[in-house]
C-alpha cells in the first residue's frame, strides 16, 4: 500500500510540474470573472441571487463545459507523453506491476478532474456572491449540488474514455481529438437517433445526468438509475481495455 501511495504522489508531482497544470485553474477564474462582470452589467432576467448564478453557470450547457475539456486535455497526456519522451521505460523497470502504475495514473487523472470541478463550483459561488450578495432565487442549493455531481460524472466518464484512447493510440493528439469531438457531437448524435430504442444504450445518451433534474431524459423510459448502470458498464469496459492493452504491450 505504501508503494502505491508513493506512485500516486509521484504522478501528482509530475502533473503539477507541468506548465499547463495551473493554466486550467487560471482559465476557470478568468471565465467566471468575465461572467460575473457581464451579469453585473447586463442584469439578465431570471437570475436574482448567488445560488441562481452558481447553479446556472456551473451547468454543462454553460461555463461548466470548460471543466471536462480541461480535464480531457490533462488526461490525454498522462500516458502518451510517457511514450513520447521515452520515460515509460523507466517506470516499467521499477519493482511495481504495470497495473499499479496505470492505476496510479488513472486515479490522479480523476483526482485532478475533481479539483477542477470543485474549483469551478467555488468560483461560481464567489462570483455569484460578488454580483448578487446572496438573496433568494428560483434555484436551490440542492439544484446547485446536483449540477456539480452531474458535471463530475460527465467529466470523469470522458476522462476515462480519453485515458483509454491514449493507451490504444499512444498519441496525445488523437486522444484529445477523440475526447473533445465526442463531447461536441454526442448530444447531436443522440438527437438524430432518438427514435431508435437502442439509442438509450449509447454512452452519449447517458452522460448528462442533470437532465433528470429538469427537462427529462433524452429518450422515453430512461431513468437516472438506468443511466448510472450504463455509465458504469462503459467505464468498466474502457478501463478493462486500457489495463489489458497496457499490460501486454511491448515497450520498445
Amino acid at each position: 500500500m505504501r508503494n502505491f501511495t508513493g506512485l500516486l504522489v509521484n504522478e501528482w508531482l509530475k502533473l503539477s510540474k507541468k506548465r499547463s497544470f495551473f493554466v486550467a485553474y487560471a482559465i476557470l477564474a478568468v471565465v467566471f470573472g468575465i461572467l460575473a462582470y457581464a451579469f453585473y452589467e447586463l442584469s439578465p432576467d431570471g437570475l436574482n441571487s448567488t445560488v441562481d448564478f452558481a447553479t446556472g453557470t456551473i451547468m454543462l450547457q454553460a461555463a461548466g463545459q470548460l471543466v471536462p475539456v480541461l480535464a480531457v486535455l490533462a488526461a490525454a497526456g498522462s500516458v502518451t507523453q510517457e511514450h513520447r519522451y521515452g520515460t515509460i521505460k523507466f517506470l516499467l523497470i521499477r519493482a511495481q506491476s504495470r497495473n499499479k502504475i496505470l492505476a496510479s495514473k488513472y486515479i490522479i487523472s480523476v483526482v485532478y478532474t475533481l479539483t477542477l470541478v470543485l474549483t469551478a463550483a467555488v468560483l461560481a459561488v464567489v462570483a455569484g456572491y460578488i454580483v448578487y450578495g446572496g438573496g433568494a432565487g428560483e434555484s436551490t442549493w440542492s439544484d446547485f449540488l446536483t449540477n456539480i455531481a452531474s458535471l463530475a460524472v460527465y467529466s470523469i466518464v470522458f476522462v476515462t474514455m480519453t485515458f483509454m484512447i491514449g493507451i490504444l493510440t499512444k498519441s496525445n493528439g488523437a486522444s484529445i481529438g477523440v475526447g473533445i469531438f465526442s463531447m461536441m457531437v454526442g448530444s447531436l448524435l443522440v438527437m438524430l437517433l432518438s427514435r431508435y430504442t437502442i439509442t438509450k444504450y449509447l454512452l452519449f445518451s447517458n452522460t448528462d445526468l442533470s437532465v433528470y433534474n429538469g427537462e427529462g431524459p433524452p429518450i422515453e423510459g430512461m431513468t437516472m438509475a438506468f443511466s448510472i448502470v450504463i455509465l458504469l458498464v462503459y467505464m468498466a469496459l474502457f478501463l478493462s481495455v486500457s489495463f489489458a492493452v497496457f499490460k501486454k504491450r511491448d515497450i520498445a
